[in-house]
């Protein structure tokens, strides 16, 4: 499953710069819209566009490696 490191992208930007970097900032800097922000730092198993792979890399000044990480689920077993 792939995981999206928004939260944790915010949580560095909100650090470096010193003061609370949300949704709708950067929903207006990309151009993406806050609900698919939000559901791809929040909801699992997500899909997006590399369109706003590439718009995020580009506000947070990062690599795709670093909003996208790929996590193993084990298969349930039943």
């Amino acid at each position: 499953m792939i995981r999206f490191r928004i939260r944790e992208l915010m949580a560095d930007k909100t650090f470096n710069e010193g003061r609370r970097v949300t949704f709708e900032e950067i929903s207006k800097a990309t151009g993406i819209n806050r609900t698919v922000l939000s559901r791809m730092a929040n909801q699992r198993g997500y899909n997006t566009t590399t369109d706003n792979l590439d718009r995020l890399c580009e506000y947070f000044g990062c690599d795709v490696g670093d909003i996208a990480i790929h996590v193993k689920v084990e298969p349930e077993k039943g």
